[in-house]
């Protein structure tokens, strides 16, 4: 099986920044400090078109690591016991994309999509695209993504 790393680094997989980062709504606001991000989705094809299987799509998502800001909560990058902003100001804003990471903060997926296919055998199949959100702690964004946020490796 080829490696998530080797077709990333050789630009053979193929995602847009909809895919990544289908717009659809988590169904949350935070409260206080919390961060409300969108976890950047696998891609799932070549740019040949051809459709990566499950276990691939799998490693990547557990190896995601990119986020996208969607809202931040009333203390979120404030001084927690003065309720002011930080003097260095919010690290990130909404629409910006962020590290963090592997695991903690409260994460769950929302059906963006569903449709029928067909498996090798002729079987129909639902297949089903979730998109993943988070509420994580300002304090633990890990930094922000200054370049292309799809172009980033979680590790090698």
């Amino acid at each position: 099986m080829t490696s998530i790393t080797k077709l990333k680094t050789s630009r053979i997989l193929e995602q847009s920044l909809d895919e990544a980062f289908p717009a659809v709504d988590p169904g949350v606001e935070p409260f206080g400090s919390l961060v409300l991000l969108q976890i950047k989705a696998a891609a799932t094809k070549t740019k040949s078109g051809l459709v990566l299987t499950n276990p691939t799509v799998e490693t990547e998502s557990d190896n995601t690591r990119v986020a996208k800001v969607i809202a931040a909560g009333p203390l979120a990058f404030h001084d927690r016991a003065k309720q002011e902003p930080w003097p260095e100001g919010a690290w990130a804003q909404p629409g910006d994309y962020v590290r963090i990471g592997l695991y903690g903060g409260d994460r769950w997926r929302v059906l963006v999509e569903e449709f029928e296919s067909r498996d090798r055998n002729g079987n129909k199949v639902v297949e089903k695209i979730f998109a993943e959100f988070a509420l994580i702690e300002d304090l633990n964004l890990k930094g922000k993504v200054t370049g292309d946020p799809l172009a980033q490796l979680a590790f090698i």
